[in-house]
C-alpha cells in the first residue's frame, strides 16, 4: 500500500507531466488553464490546489525542472568526455541538439518564458541559465587552467551560441538540424581557440 506521502507525490507529478504534454509550438504555458491541466491530469480542479498555489507556482516548477533535466544530460556528456569518450565539443553539441529534439516542450517553455510578460518567469529561466553557465565555467576553469574571470566569458558564450541555435533547431527537419549542429561545433571551436589563444597571449 502506498503512503499518502507517495500518494500525494504521484499526484503532483502526473500535473507537472501533463502540462508538459500539453505544451506544444501552437499551445504555451499562458494558454494553459487549471482545468485543462487538472483533466489531462485525471484529477479534479479542486484537487490541484493541494499541490500548487496556482498556475503561476506550477510554471515555476515547470522551469525548474526543465533546466535541471538539461543540466543533468550535459552532466552525462561530460562524464562520457571525461571518459575519453568523444570530443568535448562534438559531444556536447549532439547531447543538446538530442535534448531539443526529445524534450521540445521543456526546451520551448525555457525559450518563451525567457522573454515572457511574468517577471517571475524571466527570473526562474535566466536563474537556470545562469547555472548552466556556472557549471561550464567550473568545467572550463578545471580542463584549461584558465582564471574564473576567462572562463566565465567563454562559458557565456557558448551558452548564447547554443541556446540560439536549440531555438532554431525546433523548426528544422533532421537533415537542417545536422547542419546547423556542424556549424555550431566550428563556432564554438573558434571561441575554444581564441581563449586558448588569449591565455598564452597573458602569459
Amino acid at each position: 500500500m502506498r503512503t499518502r506521502a507517495q500518494q500525494k507525490e504521484q499526484t503532483r507529478r502526473a500535473i507537472v507531466d501533463a502540462a508538459f504534454r500539453m505544451l506544444s509550438p501552437d499551445q504555451s504555458f499562458a494558454n494553459l488553464s487549471l482545468r485543462e491541466v487538472a483533466r489531462e491530469a485525471g484529477i479534479a480542479p479542486t484537487s490541484f490546489y493541494r499541490h500548487f498555489k496556482d498556475m503561476d507556482e506550477l510554471g515555476l516548477t515547470l522551469v525548474d525542472e526543465a533546466g535541471l533535466m538539461l543540466r543533468q544530460l550535459m552532466r552525462q556528456a561530460r562524464a562520457r568526455i571525461d571518459k575519453g569518450k568523444g570530443s568535448v565539443v562534438q559531444t556536447s553539441i549532439s547531447t543538446f541538439m538530442e535534448f531539443v529534439e526529445i524534450n521540445g516542450n521543456e526546451f520551448r517553455l525555457l525559450l518563451r518564458e525567457r522573454s515572457g510578460t511574468s517577471k517571475a518567469f524571466r527570473l526562474a529561466v535566466n536563474r537556470e541559465i545562469q547555472h548552466f553557465v556556472e557549471e561550464l565555467t567550473e568545467y572550463i576553469q578545471t580542463k584549461t587552467n584558465s582564471n574564473h574571470q576567462d572562463a566565465l566569458y567563454e562559458a557565456d558564450a557558448l551558452v548564447t551560441i547554443v541556446f540560439n541555435a536549440g531555438a532554431e533547431a525546433l523548426d528544422l527537419s533532421q537533415e537542417k538540424r545536422e547542419l546547423l549542429s556542424i556549424k555550431v561545433v566550428r563556432q564554438m571551436r573558434f571561441i575554444a581557440k581564441g581563449s586558448e589563444s588569449m591565455r598564452h597571449v597573458k602569459k
